[in-house]
């Protein structure tokens, strides 16, 4: 094992340890079968065909031993015919005639036995997968249903194997009920038909039960929890696969595919380990109820074969017994394989369950209100949250923001900018205090109609791998192709849609791998104008893109913002200079308010933050400045203005204390163009570094 991969294996071991307090019982397992009723109840029908067919089948099967018996007394050894032969073939019958006959009638039997079994497979097959659909259905609606915190804390690995793959554990257990009450009623039918030819040797066949049952107990001790451990591996793999896909360009970028693939394969090959005791296990449990069959088989022949010696029995009905008593053998092997198989779809099915069990942390209130289109006027009042684990992440947050105003969120990283957003979108509910949309609670608000007032720009433009149309519409399910051009119009994004050779039915890729940076986030402006909501979240939207893209966005934001209630998210503060209002966040708390010439003049940490950035943007136009210097033609300014401004200033001091004018005149000109020279390189270096206060001017339409 690779020394590195240590670290790996140990952040899982917490949540191995909890899952390992929740796993259950054997018998505890079953107590969830009663949860598959509602999802059985749609199709009642045609379970009942499903039931009928299985009885038909048992039948069948119980009747298709008979016509051996009747060749085997009547035609081999030309016994007087009593009962139904008789009946049938009279005292006299032709041999020939009998033997045709239940050759005949054994073939029909097991073509039509055959038949039912087709039939209530694929009766059984339809209810099985619809069953398995709609608890899917309700584990994906579910989960997504479910807090974030939940998606933080839980292996995506594992929440996919829950609803995909461990979903159909449920129509494995309930199709599984009729081929286990087809044995159990050929158990019964031949049994009694053992007893009727001899009751000795067919009560003696019953030795193998208390073995059976005993071996179910073993089974539910032994194996079940091994069965969970295997679970929760397979889990930790399939994790693993997802999160290497998902991070793959910065897994190829560091080189670490050979890391990877070694965590993967150790991982796997633990679960390969345990899977193989696992089977080892179960096959040792066949084995034994086997054997157990077997010994009870070899029993019952011995005994059979001194019945015959006496006299009791003849040596036809003694291969007919046999024959039923290997039968009866046959659905109690079938019973106990069948029930470790239930044992390990318990396990599944209890996964899935335990998903569908979670409470979600955000819950819509039975009175909730619906919202027509919101004013925008939004107020936070004594907010306080923090998440599981942490402590203080926001704390006794107000602000009070009127419709259509900008509002701008700044400070460190980690001070609370994007937790506030979430609790405004309702991602979490805080912890004390309210926030309001026009006076009402969130919480008094239905969900849907809560996220149908608020569009959100992300900082990673994230789409869906369909057509650009299609993550278009998703901020209006029912907009035209009209309606989705003009929205990416105004989001400066239809130029180079239409430049493609798909044009709008473009496919991205997953998660819009096919397009650039710029491009996947104009269609997430055109997703927010299409959805056209009264309040307006930008979680720095153009923080990783080049600048010649982030005019072209800044534009589209203008016209966005235009009208509603914006809550802009921003580390640079050249953007946000000219909002209404700006909240700085310092360690969950606002410590600040006011506008952009305000906190200069009186802020504290909003000072800083500008004082630290203004030297940055100094320090990248020098560094600009010096590149440029060393071009084959450099522009006016950097060094030789710098060093113009120092010779002329010299030329003017020399100049005024000269007696002759013309001198001073001539002197004071060369200061005059030293210091348009400086100028120059002032221009240069404003040239070199990022341009974002002119650019938020132009988003603002504010003048300077």
């Amino acid at each position: 094992m690779s020394p590195s991969l240590g670290p790996v294996r140990m952040r899982s071991l917490p949540r191995m340890r909890r899952s390992a307090k929740k796993r259950q019982g054997a018998w505890d397992l079953w107590k969830a079968l009663p949860r598959a009723r509602p999802y059985l109840a749609p199709y009642r029908r045609t379970l009942i065909w499903v039931t009928v067919l299985t009885a038909l089948a048992a039948g069948l099967g119980l009747a298709e031993p008979w016509p051996l018996a009747v060749i085997l007394n009547q035609v081999l050894h030309t016994e007087h015919p009593t009962g139904i032969i008789a009946t049938v073939y009279g005292a006299h019958p032709v041999l020939w005639v009998v033997l045709i006959s239940m050759l005949v009638g054994r073939f029909l039997i097991v073509v039509v036995g055959n038949g039912f079994t087709v039939l209530n497979h694929y009766l059984g097959a339809k209810t099985e997968q619809n069953m398995v659909l709609d608890l899917r259905s309700d584990l994906f609606s579910h989960a997504q249903r479910l807090s974030l915190t939940f998606h933080d804390e839980r292996q995506t690995g594992a929440l996919m194997s829950q609803i995909n793959i461990q979903a159909a554990a449920m129509g494995n257990i309930v199709m599984v009920v009729p081929p286990i009450a087809e044995a159990a009623v050929t158990l019964v039918g031949m049994l009694a038909i053992a007893m009727l030819v001899d009751w000795q040797l067919a009560l003696l066949s019953l030795i193998v039960i208390p073995f059976l049952y005993w071996s179910f107990g073993v089974y539910g001790r032994r194996i079940v929890p091994r069965i969970q451990r295997v679970q929760e591996l397979e889990w930790r793999s399939l994790s693993i696969v997802h999160e290497a896909m998902a991070m793959l360009r910065v897994i190829v970028s560091f080189g670490r595919e050979d890391y990877e693939h070694r965590r993967f394969r150790e991982q796997g090959q633990t679960a390969v380990d345990e899977r193989v005791k696992l089977t080892v296990s179960q096959s040792l449990y066949t084995l034994g109820v086997q054997t157990a069959t077997a010994a009870g088989a070899s029993l019952i022949m011995g005994f059979g074969a001194w019945h015959v010696i006496e006299g009791k029995i003849s040596v036809g009905e003694l291969i007919v017994l046999l024959t039923y008593i290997t039968s009866v053998y046959q659905p109690l092997e079938q019973i106990s394989g069948t029930v470790g198989m239930i044992h390990e779809q318990l396990v599944q099915f209890d996964a899935s369950l335990r998903l569908l069990d979670t409470e979600p942390e955000v819950v819509e209130r039975a009175d909730a209100v619906v919202l027509e289109r919101a004013r925008g006027a939004v107020s936070a009042e004594g907010v306080c949250f923090s998440y599981s684990g942490r402590k203080r992440t926001l704390a006794d947050i107000s602000f009070e923001a009127q419709p259509g105003e900008r509002i701008a969120v700044v400070g460190h990283t980690g001070a609370g900018k994007s937790t506030l957003m979430s609790l405004l979108i309702r991602f979490y509910d805080p912890k004390a205090g309210r926030i309001a949309i026009d006076g009402v609670d969130l919480r008094d608000i239905k969900l849907s109609s809560l996220r149908d007032q608020i569009s959100v720009v992300l900082q990673e433009p994230l789409l869906f791998s369909g057509t650009i149309a299609e993550n278009i519409r998703y901020g209006s399910l029912q907009a035209s192709v009209a309606g989705i051009e003009a929205a990416a119009k105004a989001a400066n994004a239809h130029e180079f849609i239409d430049s493609l050779p798909n044009g709008y039915g473009t496919v991205v890729g997953e998660r819009g791998a096919q397009l650039s940076g710029g491009e996947r986030q104009r269609i997430c402006v055109a997703r927010a104008f299409l959805k056209d909501a009264p309040i307006l979240i930008l979680d720095e939207p153009t923080s990783s893109i080049d600048s010649r893209t982030e005019n072209v966005i800044l534009d589209a934001l203008d016209e966005l913002m235009e009208g509603r209630t914006s809550f802009m998210i921003a580390h640079r503060l050249s953007t946000v200079r000219h909002a209404e209002q700006i909240l700085v966040m310092n360690e969950g708390e606002i410590v600040e308010r006011g506008t952009h010439e305000q906190l200069l003049r009186h802020g504290a940490v909003y000072r800083q933050l500008h004082d630290a950035q203004t030297r940055e943007r100094k320090r990248r136009a020098r560094t600009g400045a010096r590149l440029n210097g060393q071009a084959p033609k450099p522009p006016a300014g950097g060094r030789a203005g710098g060093a113009a401004a120092k010779r002329g200033v010299a030329a003017a001091t020399s100049g005024a204390t000269a007696k002759n004018g013309a001198a001073a005149k001539a002197s004071g000109a060369a200061a005059n163009r030293a210091t348009a020279a400086e100028n120059g390189a002032t221009a240069a270096e404003n040239a070199a570094a990022p341009r974002e206060a002119v650019r938020w001017r132009q988003v603002t339409g504010a003048s300077s």
